[in-house]
Parts: C-alpha cells; sequence; structure tokens
C-alpha cells in the first residue's frame, strides 16, 4: 500500500479493514476517543456496541468462533480489560482470531498514575498469543499486521494491544503495509505416515475421540469415512467447543464425559484411541481414577502441539492438519487393511447400530413420550401448582420439544450446565459449526456469544439455551440484540438455582448442605428484565404450551425470550 500522510487512529482503523475486519465490537470509555471519532471514515466497519467489556469480548469470541474471520475489540483503559478478563480466558480456549485493543493514556502520563492508569500489556499478557503497546505512530501498521498474523495461525487465537491517545493523535507519513496469512494445511509424510497406517491396521478395537478442529476444518465427510473403513466408535471429546461430528451416523456414540471413572470403562472396551483435533480427555473435577486405562495405546493428530503428549503418553503425536492427513490416509488405508480387516471394520459398524447416538435418542425420545401421554392423561399436572412438584416441567420435556421444533439450518450456542447433555441427546447436528459449548467452564459466553454467531451469519435463527444462573452474567447483552434487531431466541432453562453446584456438591461431597445456591426469594422475572431491554418475552409453565410457543419464537423476525419454569431436582 502507498505512503500517505495520515493520523495514527485513522491508520489504525485503515489496516484492520484492509486485514478484512468487518465487525468492531466496543464499549467506549474517555481513552477510546481517537478510535471513536475516526470510525465515521470507516463505514465498512461496523461498530458493535456492548454495555459491558466481558459482554463485547464474549460477541466477538462468538463472531470469531462461528466464522473463523479475525475479528476486534475495543475496550477501555484497565478497569474495561480488568473486566473482560474472565471473557478473554474463554477466547483464549476457543481458539478465536480476535485483536483486542485498550485505550493507554498518553505516552509519559503514567508517571502521574493518573485515574484509572495501570500498565495493559503484563495484565492481557498470560490469556493471549502476544501482548504489545504501540509507543510510535509509524510501528502501527507493522504491529498491527503482525497481531492479525499472530492472531489467524493455527492455533488462533487473541492478541492484544495497548494504544496510547498520543499515538493515535499523532499525523505522520505512513506505510500501511500488507497482510500476511500463514499457510499450515501440512500432513504426515514418508515414515510419519507408514506409523500411523501401521498404528490404525493393527488395531483390533479403535476408537475416535472427534475434537473440534474436525469442525473448523469442515472435516465432517473425511472423519466420516474414516471411522466407516475403520469400523470405530466415534465419541465427542469432553469439552463442547462446537459441532464435531453428524451426530446421526452410524458410528457417533455420544459424548464422552469429564468423569473419570465413566470414561476410563467407556474406554476399556477398545484397543486404540485416535484423538482427532481434540484435547485429549480434559477433565474437570479431580478423580483420583485415570480416565486412560492402563496400556491404552494413543495416536493423537492436531495443530495444538500444547496438547500433543501433554498428560499421557502418546504412541504417535503428530502436529498435522487433521483433514489433509486424513485426506491423504483414506486411500493407502483402504490399500494396507486386508479382506479380513474390512470384513471385521464391517461387522463392527452393523453392530454399532443398537447402541449409538440415533439408538440411545430413540429410547430416551420413547421415555418423553411416556411423559406427554402422561400429562395429557392427568391435566392438572401440566399447569402449576403452589405448591407440586408434578407441576414443574420435567427438563427432558423441554429439551425434546426444542430439538423438535428447532429449524433444521438453525445455529446453536448452550450454556446451560445442567440441562446441556439433554440437549447434545436430543439435537440433531449434522453440519461443522452448528453448535456452539461452553469452552473454558467460565460462564458469560452463552448470551453475548449468540449475538456474535448471528451477526457472522445473517439471516440464520440462533437459539441460546442458558441456564437462568448463567444468563444473569451477561443479561445486560439482551440490549444489543434487541437494538440491532437479530433473529435470536434466548431460552431460559429456569430450574431457581445453581443446579450444577447442588449436584457436584452431592457428588464429590457427599452434602446437601446448598448455602448460597438458590435464588427464588426473590425470583428472578426474565420476562420483565428482557421487556425492559426490548426484547419479547414470556413464561412457559405447562407442557402443552412448550411446542406452540417454541414454533412461533423460531418464526419470529426479531429477538425473543422464552422462560421456561423447569423442575430443579430438589423440590
Amino acid at each position: 500500500m502507498a505512503v500517505q500522510r495520515m493520523t495514527g487512529r485513522d491508520a489504525f482503523l485503515a489496516v484492520l479493514a484492509d486485514e478484512g475486519v468487518s465487525h468492531l465490537f466496543g464499549n467506549p470509555g474517555t481513552t477510546e476517543l481517537p478510535v471513536m471519532e475516526a470510525l465515521a471514515n470507516f463505514p465498512q466497519i461496523r461498530y458493535v456496541l456492548g454495555l459491558q467489556e466481558s459482554i463485547v469480548v464474549a460477541m466477538a469470541d462468538g463472531y470469531s468462533r462461528s466464522s473463523g474471520k479475525l475479528t476486534a475489540v475495543n475496550l477501555h483503559c484497565m478497569p474495561g480489560l480488568g473486566h473482560a478478563m474472565g471473557a478473554i480466558y474463554a477466547a483464549k480456549f476457543s481458539g478465536s482470531p480476535m485483536i483486542i485493543t485498550a485505550g493507554q493514556y498518553e505516552i509519559g502520563h503514567g508517571l502521574q498514575e493518573p485515574l484509572l492508569y495501570e500498565p495493559l500489556v503484563p495484565v492481557a499478557q498470560p490469556l493471549v498469543k502476544w501482548s504489545f503497546e504501540i509507543h510510535r505512530i509509524e510501528d502501527i501498521p507493522r504491529v498491527l499486521r503482525r497481531a492479525a498474523k499472530i492472531a489467524t495461525t493455527p492455533p488462533c487465537g487473541p492478541v492484544f494491544l495497548s494504544l496510547p491517545g498520543s499515538v493515535l493523535d499523532e499525523e505522520a507519513e505512513i506505510d500501511l503495509m500488507a497482510s500476511t496469512r500463514v499457510h499450515s494445511e501440512v500432513a504426515p509424510v514418508g515414515q510419519s505416515m507408514d506409523m500411523l497406517l501401521k498404528h490404525l491396521t493393527q488395531a483390533k478395537r479403535p476408537v475416535i475421540l472427534a475434537g473440534r478442529e474436525i469442525a473448523e476444518q469442515d472435516a465432517f465427510e473425511q472423519a466420516s469415512a474414516l471411522a466407516e473403513i475403520l469400523g470405530a466408535a466415534v465419541y465427542l471429546e469432553s469439552v463442547p467447543y462446537n459441532s464435531r461430528f453428524p451426530v446421526e451416523h452410524v458410528c457417533h456414540m455420544g459424548d464422552i464425559t469429564r468423569n473419570q471413572k465413566k470414561v476410563r470403562d467407556t474406554l476399556s472396551d477398545y484397543d486404540l484411541l485416535i484423538c482427532l483435533g481434540g484435547d485429549l480427555l480434559r477433565m474437570s473435577a479431580y478423580s483420583d481414577v485415570d480416565p486412560l486405562p492402563q496400556g491404552m495405546a494413543v495416536v493423537h493428530i492436531s495443530e495444538r502441539d500444547w496438547e500433543l503428549g501433554k498428560n499421557y503418553y502418546t504412541e504417535l503425536a503428530i502436529r498435522a492438519h487433521v483433514k489433509s492427513t486424513i485426506e491423504q490416509l483414506l486411500p493407502r488405508l483402504s490399500v494396507a487393511m486386508s479382506a479380513h480387516q474390512r470384513d471385521e471394520a464391517a461387522q463392527r459398524l452393523k453392530r454399532f447400530a443398537s447402541s449409538n447416538w440415533t439408538a440411545k435418542r430413540e429410547q430416551a425420545s420413547q421415555e418423553v413420550k411416556r411423559l406427554l401421554d402422561e400429562v395429557a392423561s392427568h391435566p392438572a399436572r401440566g399447569a402449576p401448582a403452589s405448591n407440586s412438584h408434578a407441576s414443574l416441567i420435567d427438563p427432558r420435556v423441554m429439551i425434546y420439544q426444542l430439538a423438535e421444533c428447532m429449524p433444521e439450518d438453525a445455529l446453536v450456542v448452550e450454556e446451560a450446565p445442567t440441562t446441556a447433555p439433554l440437549l447434545h441427546q436430543f439435537l440433531k447436528v449434522r453440519r461443522p459449526m452448528q453448535a456452539f459449548g461452553l469452552t473454558s467452564g467460565g460462564l458469560g459466553f452463552g448470551l453475548p456469544g449468540a449475538i456474535g454467531v448471528a451477526l457472522a451469519h445473517p439471516g440464520r435463527r440462533v437459539l441460546a439455551l442458558l441456564g437462568d444462573g448463567s444468563a444473569m452474567y451477561a443479561i445486560a447483552a439482551l440490549w444489543t440484540a434487541a437494538h440491532l434487531r437479530l433473529p435470536i431466541s434466548f431460552v431460559i432453562a429456569n430450574n431457581r438455582s445453581y443446579r450444577i453446584i447442588k449436584d457436584r456438591l452431592i457428588a464429590m461431597r457427599d452434602s446437601d448442605r446448598f448455602i448460597g445456591m438458590d435464588f427464588n426469594d426473590p425470583a428472578f422475572d426474565f420476562s420483565a428484565m428482557a421487556a425492559g431491554m426490548g426484547v419479547k418475552a414470556q413464561r412457559v409453565d405447562k407442557v402443552a404450551e412448550l411446542g406452540p410457543i417454541f414454533k412461533s419464537a423460531f418464526a419470529e423476525e426479531g429477538p425473543n425470550l422464552i422462560d421456561v419454569q423447569i423442575s430443579s431436582g430438589y423440590e
């Protein structure tokens, strides 16, 4: 690009636009005023206002996670960066390519320790791929080009830049430079491929752990073909970053849990674990039971070398592009397998039909239908009553109805720790990057993340399934959804408690002393909160109303919220 005279703020936005950034998510403060002033000169960048800094980072995270595109966030100096840290932590795990900036005081003014001042670079550094402060106007293009390159190079992730106001307000002759992207679609060759073939052909009972990179690289077709030729059962990795495998495929057995004992019991049926682009058995709560069975062979393919051999001995760890690897592997595997091996694989495929995800879904659906028949034959149970456990909607019924009513091409964001497993049990996910879950374990992504997903896919209906507790982490994001008139249906699984914490307290500590885990005095009025921010909302407490209300909500043009009163499990 030609050298031209301009201000630092214009150079900053010009480079962002040239790097393909179409949305700048922000919550402005005084140190961001140079950027806010210059935005009028760059109509190709859409400014998306959020009402708190963690909200705007989560919106950007949702946008980048679902699109794979670079996006940008602008925060307010130290308090803004501090508010955003939890959301940046989530973006780190989700691997979202993001340039996060924060306005900083003029260079030198920090020596006077003004109000809200703190060095920003060391605060952000632990959670991003690169953290830097720009000190010269001439360096703005070079730094931004490097930031974009780092953020978009696999493993992707956020970077952070501190922007002093004095640099943004200066004017100089500036070379905007040009964009660089690193192409990393590398597949194993030679000895590595030979070793991979050897492990796969020697396995008698292989199992695949399907990870996030399968979806990010649009490799459903390739991963399905590999599972079929091997006759390998497929489980989804324990952290629901995204949709990772077509759930109706004959090989798909469902999610692997984060319960170490259950995982070990499940994997004990197999002799080779093939982890494709995922975190190998990332657990949560401590257990003295190791999830990987003793002596089990492991093959792990991923672009993220940190994950390879991180916690477990891995016979073959390959840093490579999963899709490209499988594409090169399949024809060689077809030749290398004997007729007997192919026959054994076919026999395993036949046996999967009685125990795979589809079979389990059918069984669970029949149980829900029996519950619905029971409600229909006892109308009183479909209506609220003051002290009746039977009056509360069973979560299984809610999620089943939700899955049945949801449009086939809808995008899903879930952040409901106790009901999300039910969603995974019923939801027919057929496309890569169709569903997104909780990555870091920290709450607050779901509601604003759905906004980012909707912005990345204009016109697509988005379902955001939220727990009542998790929704409150970022409830102010409803205003942005209303302001932008986004087609999002926010469904609140309202059990009036932190149900997940109660479950963990009983399971881990054998105690039912639920202190600080209920919020029914007073109860949240989500309908009133949503209406106050311009979102159409309604409360549901009758089973018979679920289906019609869900169908109506999905047909709406703009945002809506449905507050579903479900059983807490502890009435």
